[in-house]
């Protein structure tokens, strides 16, 4: 498989193996937003406002490396390719952080945790902005396009499937802990990155980018050209506030299920949800075929705001109606992710189209940049929200503040889905296979 734009149907064995990178760069989100800070509280003695600025600081430091790894995979060529190099290189470096951040010495401290979780984040966006950005170039066909992101989406998917899998088994066992837990997370993760690697070193090519579409010398002009793309904006603000109300969600989820409905095994509850997310991506990507990008993003982010104002009606220790709740919330799990990542590419198209080079690994790197700027808005708009109802962590709440908590886990994520809409009602649909207008 090479890294031109093809007209023809790829196999789905093939997209398989390409996918199963995403295994690695979407099951490491779920430690990385929800286990690792708790911990390095719990093994190391370091404090919790520690942690969370030193992990803080990590998303931004993703978010600044994000558009420069898009922009310089954009420009490298050679009898490698553009996308492979980034990929193999970059996940060699995603596991030595793997191996140093999930398996820290008894001495490790601040500046350990600080320097590794760099390490960590570095790796990751040098494999992930250029494996989304080749998806792009694997297909110029609109369905192809969102079939093959949907096979990203659901190799991510199955990544946190697979990654939450133990610590249910262990909740459900009542045996270990979180210092036995996040390791075993560590070594998963690493397992599949490997096995994905091999996979792409092995069976995928690009092909040498010619003198004519070799890639902008001039990096200014690429910012000035998407600057002025009120399309592109739209998708940037779109993904933004689609992910800042996921993570509102991620941020006090433990704490809704443990305070509001009293039920102590969350990874269980997590597991739930992302086993119906497996099957999120492939469902979306079908009624995308039938309605176009567009209106499937707004369809699915209309469903999203439906199910979690439907929130609002679960009572305390009402437990049947959360998981019904929850596995609706897994079947629309990335729905309007996807079809961004699908989006962005006419944008691509258009911008090699009107300036003759190669930009897509740098328009890809703005997901990444909303992802981590979200994740971290999140957890402070989050933490603030449920502070100002007086609801605090690991110490009896009173019911104001529990209404509280349950109201922002409510409407809060509502809301980003709400503005996701809103962002992306300026994007023209022109049919089911052609979004952009």
């Amino acid at each position: 498989m090479t890294g031109s734009h093809s007209l023809t149907r790829i196999p789905s064995r093939r997209l398989t193996a390409f996918a199963s990178v995403g295994i690695a760069t979407g099951g490491v989100n779920v430690p990385l937003q929800s286990f690792l800070p708790a911990f390095y509280v719990a093994t190391t003695g370091m404090s919790l406002q520690t942690v969370g600025l030193i992990f803080m600081i990590s998303r931004l430091w993703s978010a600044a490396s994000d558009p420069l790894v898009g922009w310089l995979s954009d420009r490298t060529h050679g009898r490698w390719g553009r996308r492979k190099p980034w990929i193999i290189g970059g996940g060699l470096v995603f596991l030595m952080g793997l191996a140093t951040v999930f398996f820290p010495p008894a001495d490790a401290g601040q500046f350990y945790l600080g320097f590794w979780l760099l390490v960590l984040c570095l790796g990751w966006t040098a494999t992930s902005t250029p494996l989304y950005a080749w998806g792009g170039e694997l297909s110029a066909l609109a369905t192809e396009r969102s079939r093959i992101q949907a096979f990203i989406q659901t190799g991510a998917g199955l990544g946190i499937f697979l990654v939450l899998l133990l610590p249910a088994l262990l909740d459900t066992l009542n045996y270990g802990d979180i210092a036995t837990r996040v390791p075993t997370m560590g070594a998963l993760i690493a397992v599949a990155l490997t096995i994905g690697l091999v996979l792409i070193a092995l069976l995928f090519h690009e092909t040498p980018v010619e003198a004519s579409r070799r890639l902008d010398s001039a990096g200014r002009r690429a910012l000035i050209d998407m600057a002025r793309d009120r399309m592109l904006w739209r998708i940037i603000l779109s993904d933004l506030f689609v992910t800042l109300g996921q993570g509102c969600r991620g941020a006090v989820f433990l704490f809704f299920v443990t305070h509001y409905l009293g039920f102590m095994a969350v990874s269980t509850l997590l597991l739930l949800q992302y086993a119906a997310g497996i099957f999120a991506a492939p469902l979306w990507a079908r009624i995308s075929y039938r309605f176009g990008r567009r209106n499937t993003l707004i369809m699915a982010e209309s469903t999203q705001v439906l199910i979690n104002l439907s929130l609002l009606l679960v009572a305390p220790g009402q437990l049947w109606l959360f998981i019904a709740l929850l596995l609706a919330q897994g079947l629309t799990q990335g729905s309007g992710n996807l079809m961004l990542r699908a989006m962005i590419y006419d944008v691509a198209d258009h911008h090699r189209a009107k300036s003759g080079v190669e930009r897509a690994g740098l328009l890809s790197s703005v997901f990444n940049i909303t992802t981590n700027a979200a994740f971290a808005l999140a957890i402070g708009i989050a933490f603030t929200v449920i502070g100002w109802f007086g609801f605090e962590p690991g110490h009896a709440n009173d019911q104001e503040a529990i209404r509280g908590l349950h109201l922002f886990f409510a409407c809060g994520p509502a809301l980003g889905h709400a503005l996701s809409i809103i962002m992306i009602w300026g994007v023209r649909a022109k049919s089911a296979g052609e979004t952009l207008g």
